[in-house]
């Protein structure tokens, strides 16, 4: 009889154990379960009633003793006591739902709709006292989890080895990748199915991007496709990526699994925690159409409401600089050809200038008169600080101090010349990956930028982090990227950063970091080139957390024009850069090219000066990754609309339904596209140029070349 009790008890126990906590999305669409198999917590997901994850396990690994001294090997007995991934039961769940609707300070539409349901889930390590819960948010377009650390007498502070999420798949798909790395993101992207990813892996990075790799792992976000008579696109990201390192995916290529691989820091740990505290969100987002999950706002709606009591100084932007004749070689950030620079210690005066130095006072002001009779709001200038001469191939801690020109940069005269034009200067910070100096000069250098009316700041990290031994996307520098956007709130700046951590929806909190590079964008055409297809495919994967700075507008796409010879180009028609503006969402927008150029082109300009950088509207007409994207955005405030769309390396028809725009309503679109001639090889400045009348019953096809594409301007007719 005891014998059967005990039994009875065991066998209810386990059954418990299996039993799974259901959460179904607000549509009803998708069911996530949540288990515990033997103390080890699982959970899978469902779209219509297939399976689109299956059964994955949940857990994180930590070190053994806080003081750092890490044990380089942990037996399996030891682990049991340690990590947090095995040992639970489940000793309360809590439900949760939420509809609402908020206005992103800048954004792609006038509203975001956060609409979900929650299962937060508390589970107990018996063996060591320690409470955990896991949340769930189950959203019309996918799910969203994390783990939380209540404050608790046992979990004060601990230090994480490696986060364990897993997304186990159910079969081999088609994903659209770039290789992982702690320190960059700027590589083409790859496309192949996940059981082919290492072997395409060495192949897939340059040296001039690569920094530090991790052999047979891809960067989140990454996009998969299931195809077939029933295709699915999923998305794999993370959101709230706070006071924790950025994740990258190790890859299971014979399971189709993918598994969390934190960035450490220089002593091989992932992250320090005290609790109370959450990680990040991993984030599955899913639709049998391509055009949902470009449209998808998950990241942004798992990220917190902003706690910034004024955001009114934040808007949108439209920029030129002084910038890409340098990144084409044929100008110099450098004043000098001086050698063993010292900040404080050289004078700058008596150094005899290299002659190539573009941010001088002449051409500063030819590129003020340029972009102020053309309508545009800001001018960055590059270069424009002492310390080019030696920034860059060094771990030197003080290489800039930001806030001393060299002698030909009369900083008073050109903001007050460029101010009387009703231009805005654009700050540059390039700390040379120096992380720590950037902090030490942060209020003088955002105090110089109030005292001459800059209002916003683009900041670079080239190089190796300081401090030595950092990351990129370590939680050191993560932290960083953030105290610099809220010590530029307290001056009134925005922020564009480049080789930062790419975002994850996280300017809803930190509305004026307002664009991250994060990415290959347009200056690696003067380097190792962007493939055709590679403009096709960043709005699926680096924009769904959040707007880039890619640079867009060459028209003089062929770099022999100034180096007869030389073979570089940008691998796009003229048309196709005119489509970018629309089709990549960009609230800080660069019009990248000289003004020579322009000036050749003034008929195509215009859709440049005439485009919106800030929306009340957008819709994803059509789309498929790595072939081509079409996309309408409503300008902000106004009843106008704009219309982009691009191809990869090969020519497509589309025919445009403006069935989007207000009934009864007359409109004159300005049709820029492809000349019949053109070529993204070729012939990349043949271009077509016309007007015509249209209403919400017109319909209007398109011919895009090789690497070709459209822009429409749409206005309403009085």
């Amino acid at each position: 009889m005891k014998i059967y009790a005990i039994g009875a008890f065991l066998l209810s126990m386990v059954c418990a154990d299996l039993t799974a906590q259901t959460l179904k999305s607000p549509d009803g669409k998708f069911e996530m379960n949540f288990q515990l198999k033997q103390g080890v917590p699982y959970y899978n997901l469902k779209y219509n009633g297939n399976v689109v994850v299956e059964d994955s396990k949940l857990g994180l690994r930590l070190f053994k003793d806080i003081s750092l001294k890490f044990a380089p090997e942990i037996t399996k007995t030891e682990e049991a006591k340690i990590d947090l991934n095995s040992g639970f039961t489940k000793t309360d769940e809590k439900r949760d739902s939420k509809n609402e609707s908020w206005q992103p300070v800048l954004g792609e539409k006038k509203n975001y709709i956060n609409h979900y349901n929650e299962l937060a889930v508390t589970l107990n390590q018996a063996s060591t006292e320690r409470n955990i819960v896991l949340k769930f948010r189950l959203f019309n377009d996918g799910l969203g989890f994390r783990y939380e650390f209540p404050q608790q007498k046992n979990l004060n502070y601990f230090i994480i080895r490696e986060e364990d999420s897993e997304i186990d798949l159910p079969s081999d798909m088609k994903a659209w990748w770039i290789v992982a790395d702690y320190d960059s993101q700027e590589y083409q992207y790859q496309e192949t199915k996940i059981s082919e990813i290492h072997d395409r892996w060495d192949k897939a990075f340059d040296k001039h991007s690569s920094q530090t790799l991790i052999k047979n792992a891809i960067q989140a976000p990454v996009l998969l496709k299931k195809e077939g008579k029933n295709p699915l696109y999923i998305n794999i990201a993370e959101a709230a990526v706070l006071d924790y390192p950025a994740a990258h995916l190790e890859v299971d290529i014979n399971n189709f699994k993918f598994k969390t691989h934190l960035t450490p820091d220089k002593q091989g740990a992932k992250g320090y925690i005290q609790t109370a505290s959450a990680s990040p969100w991993r984030t599955i987002i899913v639709s049998p159409k391509a055009e949902e999950v470009l449209d998808s706002k998950m990241l942004f709606n798992l990220n917190e409401p902003t706690k910034y009591t004024d955001t009114s100084y934040i808007h949108p932007t439209k920029y030129m600089g002084v910038w890409w004749e340098m990144i084409i070689g044929k100008s110099q950030w450098a004043y000098s050809t001086a050698e063993n620079i010292h900040i404080g210690q050289t004078d700058f005066s008596k150094l005899t200038p290299n002659g190539k130095h573009a941010a001088n006072n002449t051409k500063v002001k030819e590129y003020i008169d340029f972009a102020a009779e053309n309508g545009f709001d800001g001018l960055l200038i590059e270069g424009w600080n002492i310390g080019w001469e030696d920034w860059i191939g060094h771990h030197k801690e003080f290489v800039f101090d930001f806030i001393t020109p060299y002698p030909d940069f009369d900083i008073k005269m050109l903001n007050e010349y460029a101010h009387s034009k009703g231009i805005k200067l654009i700050m540059h910070h390039e700390t040379s990956a120096s992380a720590t100096n950037y902090e030490r000069w942060a209020d003088k250098a955002f105090q110089l930028m109030n005292k001459y009316g800059y209002d916003a700041v683009k900041t670079g990290y080239v190089g190796d982090m300081v401090p030595r031994g950092e990351h990129h996307y370590s939680q050191w520098s993560i932290n960083h990227y953030y105290r610099i956007a809220e010590k530029a709130n307290e001056y009134k700046i925005m922020v564009n950063s480049h080789e930062s951590v790419r975002p994850g929806g996280e300017s809803r909190t930190y509305p004026n970091w307002i664009s991250a590079e994060a990415a290959r964008g347009t200056e690696h055409e003067a380097f190792q080139g962007n493939n055709p297809d590679h403009q096709t495919i960043l709005p699926f994967t680096r924009w769904i957390g959040g707007s880039m700075d890619y640079t867009p507008g060459i028209f003089q796409t062929k770099l022999d024009y100034y180096f007869p010879g030389d073979k570089r180009f940008v691998k796009t028609t003229l048309a196709k850069q005119l489509a970018l503006y629309v089709v990549m969402y960009m609230p800080l927008q660069m019009a990248a090219d000289l003004p020579e150029n322009y000036k050749k082109h003034m008929d195509a300009f215009q859709f440049i000066k005439d485009v919106a950088a800030d929306w009340d509207d957008t819709k994803i007409l059509s789309a498929e990754p790595g072939d081509y994207i079409i996309t309408a955005r409503k300008a902000k405030g106004t009843e106008n609309w704009f219309v982009g769309g691009i191809t990869d390396e090969n020519k497509r028809e589309y025919t445009v339904d403006f069935s989007f725009l207000n009934k009864g309503q007359k409109y004159e679109a300005t049709i820029y596209e492809d000349g019949k001639d053109a070529d993204y090889i070729d012939n990349p400045q043949s271009y077509n140029i016309y007007k015509k009348q249209i209403t919400s019953k017109s319909k209007i096809n398109f011919k895009m070349v090789r690497s070709g594409g459209f822009a429409i301007s749409v206005k309403p007719v009085d």
